[in-house]
């Protein structure tokens, strides 16, 4: 899916008629569905982002109280961001057609919703590419921006703007305009007043030098497995962890235990849509914001069998989801150290979803 057909998309979700009620001009949300969207934040975002929207809560989710980010972002990155996620963080996609809990209505709802809150008008960016010394916007962006964003931007204390996904969708513009003008209510400054014009284009030439022409693709959605298909190896002996710090178990132990076809069950704590992606072989897809713990314990075995949950941030979710099951007296249970990128950086094997690239 090219960046040309993204846009096109995001701009038809955005501009239907009464029929599907979105447009860029939205009248503002009802009580109702500013309550629902409340809640749907609630749910889905505050684990990470904060209860009150500040950020840092968990994996450096970035404040969404800016109004640089409202003023520059909406609709098209926010509610893209929220839909499809940023590959290769721990930021995954909400839209139910790659798996995630939320539909096309939601997921706007949220966007105005978040914009609503900071009470900023949105301004129209230019799409023209900015001409800039890639090498020298190198030498700045380690001088004064690496600390915090990585080296190629990967992410650190600040966010990835390296990222293939936000590369793919943010203009040129978009990227100058952050920098220019900062993140207000984040550590992120204003460097308008402090770098010149031209360095500043440097560093959004350089970030462009980082585009790997990413596609969205579309996600094969397969089914999860059902409560009868939990248990890895159920007739097989439990493995014999030792836990670290009462709570977590490592990469090496639990890829030795699979090896040997040891009996366990492995949840995936990220949203659904990153378990359709990739996952653990044989792992259980519950998402930190899954509200049915109490029928889950219901089916979930109490014979001494290994409950390992793992997340992508490496260990907030999983934490979440281990507490939960422990309050349930689920006390073999924990937490995977590394988390799945950890897993898969140590090459251990991981059962990959299908993503049909031609797919519009």
């Amino acid at each position: 899916m090219k960046l040309n057909t993204i846009r096109s998309i995001v701009c038809c979700i955005i501009s239907v008629s009464a029929a599907g009620a979105w447009a860029f001009e939205a009248p503002p949300l009802t009580a109702e569905e500013a309550a629902a969207a409340a809640a749907d934040y609630q749910q889905y975002c505050a684990f990470c982002h904060g209860e009150d929207r500040q950020g840092y809560a968990n994996d450096y989710a970035p404040s969404l109280r800016s109004k640089s980010l409202m003023r520059s972002g909406f609709p098209e990155l926010i509610l893209f961001t929220i839909a499809y996620g940023r590959r290769g963080t721990p930021m995954g996609g909400y839209f139910d057609e790659i798996g995630g809990p939320m539909d096309n209505p939601e997921i706007y709802r949220l966007t105005r919703w978040l914009k609503e809150q900071v009470g900023v008008e949105s301004i129209d960016l230019p799409a023209d590419r900015i001409d800039g010394d890639v090498e020298r916007g190198k030498a700045v962006f380690v001088e004064e921006c690496a600390v915090c964003h990585g080296e190629e931007g990967q992410g650190e204390l600040g966010p990835a703007i390296g990222n293939p996904g936000l590369l793919a969708l943010a203009s040129d513009a978009f990227l100058k305009y952050a920098i220019e003008h900062g993140r207000d209510g984040t550590d992120m400054p204003a460097f308008g007043g402090i770098l010149p014009a031209r360095d500043i284009d440097a560093v959004t030439a350089f970030l462009r030098s980082r585009e790997t022409k990413w596609s969205a693709g579309k996600t094969v959605l397969r089914s999860p497995p059902g409560p009868d298909q939990y248990v890895l190896n159920s007739e097989s002996e439990a493995p014999s962890f030792e836990l670290e710090d009462g709570m977590y178990v490592r990469a090496a132990d639990l890829n030795k235990a699979l090896e040997e076809g040891r009996r366990m069950i492995v949840l995936d704590t990220r949203v659904m849509s990153m378990w359709q992606v990739a996952h653990i072989e044989g792992a259980v897809p519950i998402p930190y914001y899954y509200e049915g713990f109490d029928g889950l314990a219901k089916v979930l075995p109490r014979d001494g069998t290994w409950i390992v949950s793992y997340c992508e941030c490496p260990r907030s979710a999983a934490e979440s989801v281990t507490r939960k099951l422990r309050d349930r007296g689920f006390d073999n249970s924990a937490v995977l150290w590394e988390g799945i990128q950890g897993w898969i950086s140590l090459g251990y094997p991981v059962a990959s979803g299908e993503v049909d690239e031609a797919a519009e």
